[in-house]
């Protein structure tokens, strides 16, 4: 089966996730802003980088090197294009998260928002594996209705396949995969969106120094 996150638009994604009813890419933005300058990196991988919201965070003095990963070519050329200030520093790579292998690159940093709700603990855990990084950081989305988990809006039907991926994140389930590779929880915070839903931020570092 194709992923389905090849087929959803760009336009529709970000459209829907601004709603004044929505308002995820408002918060996912203000929180990147807080994990990129949360910790000491140099490089930082951020996994399902859509269109780059919050890659307007990245401070050059900081950062020598920022891996966008995402499944979509199209988004990758798209957050290519809206961010040639980051030229030579950025590096697109176009992979499925879900595969046994991708070809990640180690990084001091990995932030993964929205995104273990789509590829599930397993893979997950594999990714981080194979990045080594020392510090780590996601955003999930809780809801109060499992059964409409997206959002009502004029793009809903943009997301119809995605129900074929989709997993219910449980914090406490997450927080035993992060120790079973070798993470401990750091940090938690929690932002409330206007539809009762909330997008909650889960912090961990490496138990010990990646070789």
């Amino acid at each position: 089966m194709e992923n389905p996150w090849k087929t959803i638009r760009l336009s529709d994604y970000e459209a829907h996730m601004r709603l004044d009813t929505v308002r995820q890419l408002q918060t996912l933005n203000s929180m990147m802003r807080e994990q990129l300058n949360a910790y000491p990196a140099e490089s930082v991988m951020i996994l399902g980088i859509a269109g780059g919201n919050g890659l307007e965070h990245i401070d050059p003095a900081k950062y020598a090197a920022v891996y966008a990963v995402d499944v979509n070519s199209e988004y990758l050329r798209e957050t290519e294009a809206r961010f040639p200030g980051l030229h030579g520093r950025l590096h697109c790579i176009c992979t499925d998260l879900t595969a046994e292998k991708t070809g990640l690159p180690h990084t001091d940093l990995v932030i993964a928002d929205l995104l273990i709700e789509y590829v599930g603990y397993a893979n997950y855990q594999r990714v981080l594996q194979q990045t080594q990084s020392a510090h780590v950081s996601c955003v999930i989305q809780i809801n109060t209705d499992e059964a409409q988990w997206v959002s009502d809006s004029p793009y809903l039907h943009a997301f119809d396949g995605l129900d074929a991926v989709h997993c219910q994140m449980e914090e406490d389930v997450l927080e035993a995969a992060m120790k079973a590779v070798g993470y401990s929880a750091v940090f938690r915070a929690s932002e409330s969106l206007p539809n009762g839903k909330a997008l909650v931020r889960l912090d961990y570092a490496a138990n010990a120094p990646r070789a």
